[in-house]
């Protein structure tokens, strides 16, 4: 169990169901030709969620001495699992993934793109080593990584079929994904700026450089409110010019409930955060609107299909 929670299995779990919703919920609902089969989506999520974990492990190698100060209930490694075997677990872990990542490149003759795996790879221990503790560059990086697990899914199962007569078709399709991975990469770079304001007492005591410990905790909380007010008013111009004039109301009715009111609730709660237990509250919410944002894809498309 200790493992399982050091990898963080619940994120690597909705992650991974995140990539299957949008290929059996969206790419296989517009039926349009895909480059990968079964056993090579499985490879390809595998991967993804092997290197996340492997992420999640070095992160907390170099984080030991934070976290005690700032959850000394959840340390693990140092407790219950020694520095030497975390190692040698992320070590596996990111190995693995990067093979994964390899044998699927050669699978679709792209041989070229397993250096993708390898980048996200490295990227992750840069953040955890270094770029974590220097201020928004840091959230911004973890951000995009995010955002990069839609779009590996484009360059993957979409691009190498992608020719000249079907360019249009494709296109429109990846530029959905794109989509998803901006509303990914806002939300959650507001989460990793709410985290820091979280963990800021104890990032002081290790002389970080947070967001937070810089300009103070006010600011950074109203900076999060302003990133976060784009993708709800986006959202809010969405439903209205592209789902209102279309009738789709069953996805209108989803993102209303699901997606946009949590993100007003949201707002309102960063806007009055005082405490730790608020900061934790508004960054768990937030996660559940990234994935329930994600899901809104299959919900949209189901629609589409229905008023076709």
């Amino acid at each position: 169990m200790k493992f399982l929670q050091l990898i963080r299995y619940k994120n690597l779990l909705l992650l991974a169901l995140m990539q299957l919703i949008i290929r059996f919920g969206y790419l296989e609902q517009i039926h349009i030709p895909l480059s990968l089969f079964y056993w090579q989506y499985a490879l390809l999520v595998l991967a993804t969620v092997l290197i996340a974990a492997g992420g999640y492990v070095i992160n907390d190698i170099f984080d030991q001495e934070t976290d005690q100060h700032n959850k000394p209930n959840k340390v693990i490694i140092g407790t219950y699992i020694s520095e030497f075997v975390a190692y040698n677990i992320y070590a596996g872990l990111t190995i693995t993934g990067v093979a994964c990542g390899f044998i699927l490149a050669n699978s679709i003759l792209h041989p070229n793109f397993a250096i993708l795996f390898i980048l996200i790879a490295t990227l992750l221990y840069i953040y955890a080593s270094t770029l974590k503790q220097i201020a928004i560059i840091g959230n911004i990086l973890t951000a995009a990584l995010l955002a990069f697990s839609v779009i590996i899914i484009g360059i993957f199962d979409i691009f190498p079929n992608t020719f000249e007569i079907n360019q249009q078709q494709m296109a429109l399709a990846f530029s959905i994904l794109l989509d998803y991975a901006k509303f990914a990469f806002f939300i959650n770079l507001v989460r990793e700026i709410i985290k820091d304001i979280q963990d800021v007492e104890g990032d002081k005591i290790m002389e970080m450089k947070t967001l937070p410990i810089i300009i103070g905790t006010f600011k950074s909380t109203k900076i999060a409110f302003g990133i976060l007010l784009i993708p709800t008013l986006y959202l809010f111009y969405y439903v209205y010019h592209y789902m209102f004039t279309n009738n789709l109301f069953y996805g209108i009715f989803y993102l209303m409930v699901m997606v946009i009111a949590p993100l007003i609730l949201c707002l309102i709660r960063i806007w009055n955060a005082k405490e730790k237990k608020d900061y934790v509250y508004i960054s768990t919410l937030l996660k559940w609107i990234i994935f329930f944002g994600i899901i809104s894809i299959w919900i949209i498309t189901f629609n589409i299909k229905q008023n076709a």
